[in-house]
């Protein structure tokens, strides 16, 4: 059996990681099971943020005159949104190559 380096010293101190050191590293998603229990590993490795929807938003620059911007800005928080949805009812009853 070799002997192992310990990780801290008698202060407290971390030493600095070696080759060896980094090869024996394994992934999160390998030890932290055993480690706190299956559950709470899921947790902990879950990914971030808001979930993937099934169909994203396309993102653009476009161009409009500043009283339609105002108009829904004015409606305050969620105008993009608002305004999204205008341009879809719009689309139902129209045919953009005709406008």
């Amino acid at each position: 059996m070799t002997n192992r380096l310990p990780l801290t010293d008698k202060d407290g101190e971390v030493r600095e990681l070696t080759q060896e050191d980094l090869r024996k590293f394994q992934p999160a998603a390998d030890v932290l099971p055993g480690v706190v229990g299956k559950a709470l590993s899921e947790v902990m490795l879950r990914p971030r943020g808001r979930p993937k929807a099934d169909q994203t938003k396309v993102h653009l620059n476009a161009r409009f005159d500043p009283e339609v911007v105002n108009a829904f800005k004015n409606t305050g928080s969620g105008w993009q949104t608002r305004m999204n949805n205008a341009l879809k009812d719009w689309l139902k009853t129209h045919d953009p190559q005709e406008a």
